[in-house]
């Protein structure tokens, strides 16, 4: 990839209201550690008018190989990179392609050939570069949203290149339906608390949490209180079915620990089909994303009228 350094006042990125602390190990200062997340990433107005169609699949296409990674992600470099394709000259540095990769990185990350690649792979061709560079990103924090700012800068070690492009992430996600007020503050909260350790019995920000000592923290946040365990959470709140699940909603997961037929574990759903939990000893609270759980045993929404409020 380029070396190229992209001017932008650290003030001036925009973020989502929705937000991942993260990339403080990179040194990514100016950004916060933050991240936009959009509950679907449905393609903006901006993304279908400035990327080409055959481009916006593939980075969608591309993106669904690493768990966690946004295709906008992916759609941000390439317009850094090349403007989507439409100034891919070769690097002062020797990188090429829309994705402007290096011929040796590309080789790392080339296999397999995608759909629709060049065979060989080159570096030239779309499909090849944007699949590599989702490799890339996943093989170095991308992989389940861990850090996702650090694996920019992993791929152009230029803090300004990594503001740029989360901010054109940000232009290509048309905002989700906004949740209500209380749901919003439990993700907002709960976001709030990654890289916090898994504490057995935990419910102490920045000291430790264990599952339900987090989501029972996020809505005492709200101004709602819930049961304190993830069996009492589950038997005291109202379920909603999981093909309508809302940023904000509690999701359980069997086998029961100590009841049987009761859930062991819960997290917090922040759409784009993940979850914020604290997993399990030795783990930090993490975004996770749904595919890598078995099937929930359900959901439930609590508000000020299924709990009771502060």
């Amino acid at each position: 990839m380029s070396m190229r350094t992209v001017g932008i006042a650290a003030g001036g990125v925009i973020l989502a209201a929705v937000l991942v602390a993260a990339a403080a190990a990179a040194g990514l200062a100016s950004l916060a550690g933050q991240l936009i997340l959009s509950a679907d990433v449905t393609p903006s107005a901006q993304a279908l008018a400035n990327i080409p169609t055959g481009y916006l699949t593939t980075y969608q296409d591309a993106a669904a190989t690493c768990p966690g990674l946004p295709w906008t992600v992916l759609a941000g470099i390439g317009q850094v990179e090349s403007d989507q394709g439409r100034n891919a000259h070769p690097s002062t540095a020797g990188a090429v392609g829309m994705m402007q990769e290096l011929p040796t990185t590309f080789a790392e990350y080339a296999l397999p050939i995608p759909p629709g690649g060049a065979n060989p792979p080159s570096p030239l061709d779309p499909t090849d570069a944007i699949f590599a560079a989702a490799r890339d990103l996943c093989a170095n924090g991308a992989r389940n949203g861990t850090d996702i700012p650090a694996a920019i800068y992993a791929y152009n070690h230029d803090q300004a290149y990594v503001a740029q492009v989360l901010t054109d992430a940000a232009t290509y996600a048309a905002p989700a339906a906004a949740p209500g007020p209380a749901a919003a503050t439990v993700v907002s909260y709960a976001l709030g608390q990654i890289g916090t350790p898994y504490r057995w019995g935990g419910e102490t920000p920045g000291v430790g949490f264990d599952c339900s000592g987090l989501t029972q923290a996020a809505y005492t946040a709200a101004g709602i209180n819930i049961p304190r365990t993830s069996e009492a959470q589950w038997s005291a709140l109202p379920h909603v079915p999981l093909d309508a699940l809302q940023p904000g909603d509690l999701i359980f997961f069997n086998p029961g620990e100590f009841l049987p037929g009761l859930p062991g574990h819960v997290g917090i759903y922040i759409g784009s089909n993940e979850m914020v939990d604290a997993p399990h000893t030795g783990a930090n609270v993490q975004i996770e994303n749904l595919a890598i759980w078995p099937t929930p045993l359900g959901a439930a929404r609590p508000t000020a009228t299924t709990g009771s409020t502060q």
